[in-house]
């Protein structure tokens, strides 16, 4: 667990405020001179806050699981691979048009395998986030990470993305460089790439910008992570003219984006627990949980055939958003 003091002063969601006096308490204890005198009523009031926060996780709403998504402490693609890569080297460019910052791409190795990794960066300062786009990505981003893909399918590495975005970037010379055309190819080249593919949704799912590099053989979402079609401000927009507290609440819910409603929906495999309070609250536990998911995965996935692996990818997709019909009864049927 993440110091008490470490988050006093900082960003703190609406709903945690109960738990910032208890924290400020904590904070206080820790930094007397005689602080181990205080040892047992530290421990009281950090069991106290713990308690309190598994409380409040329990009971958020899809819009505060949105804001918990958001959180600028959360961490990010860059954050993920330096707590479980070891030997990490970043690959740029797309050799078409430049590299984009908002999609990292490198190999390293994540447990026992060498691997790719590819996901999405917003930045922590004001500067990082203009130079990253705010995680939202230029088609040569995209370019980019199917370009590294294909190197990893030749060279038989199994590929793993990390998603976090709010939507890929939505303006005028991104749209000039062929945008939606580079999603779409990487949406028809991921799903027959003949090597393994596990995907987590790390923070932010929003629409082709997440899916961009969200096909794979498994997805996984973290616990307070968010995945729809649209952001809640824009379905908001679009359905009542007006994104406010209310709205996007309600657009929250509609869009059902939790892990626990895209679970349920079929839309990924596995939700991946995060530590109480969030993951921005433990990163190194969040680290360790993902971690655990992407290595047994992996380890799964790579007795199967490459050609198996791209026919059970295509019959996975394909039962997304699959019904079943059933007859109507006749009346007199009925009435038997």
């Amino acid at each position: 667990m993440v110091r008490a003091s470490e988050h006093v002063g900082g960003y703190s969601l609406p709903f945690e405020q109960p738990v910032i006096e208890l924290e400020r308490q904590i904070a206080a204890l820790e930094r007397r001179p005689d602080a181990e005198e205080f040892a047992d009523d530290l421990k009281n009031l950090q069991a106290s806050r713990d308690s309190l926060l598994q409380k409040i996780y329990r009971n958020l709403t899809a819009w505060d699981i949105v804001r918990v998504a958001r959180h600028p402490q959360r961490p990010q693609t860059s954050d993920y691979i330096e707590m479980m890569c070891r030997d990490f080297c970043e690959l740029h460019g797309d050799r078409h048009f430049g590299d984009d910052p908002a999609i990292i791409a490198g190999l390293g190795r994540i447990g026992p395998y060498k691997v790719l990794i590819v996901g999405h960066q917003k930045g922590r300062t004001t500067q990082e986030k203009i130079a990253c786009h705010f995680g939202c990505a230029h088609p040569e981003g995209y370019r980019k990470a199917l370009k590294k893909m294909k190197l990893a399918e030749k060279f038989g590495l199994p590929v793993v993305t990390l998603i976090d975005t709010p939507g890929a970037y939505p303006g005028i010379k991104a749209e000039e460089r062929g945008q939606a055309e580079a999603i779409a190819v990487n949406l028809r080249e991921m799903s027959r790439l003949q090597t393994p593919i596990v995907c987590v949704v790390i923070g932010e799912g929003g629409s082709g910008g997440a899916l961009g590099i969200g096909v794979g053989d498994r997805v996984a979402m973290l616990e307070y992570a968010w995945y729809s079609v649209i952001s809640p401000e824009g379905c908001a927009a679009i359905l009542w003219k007006e994104a406010n507290p209310d709205s996007n609440s309600a657009a929250a819910n509609a869009l059902a984006l939790t892990a626990k409603a895209n679970l349920a929906n079929g839309l990924v495999d596995h939700v991946i627990s995060e530590p109480v309070g969030g993951a921005h609250r433990d990163p190194q536990a969040a680290a360790k949980s993902v971690q655990s998911w992407i290595v047994d995965r992996i380890r799964q996935l790579k007795r199967s055939k490459p050609e198996t692996l791209v026919q059970r990818r295509y019959d996975k997709l394909r039962k997304i958003g699959a019904v079943a019909w059933q007859e109507p009864q006749s009346s007199a049927s009925a009435a038997r």
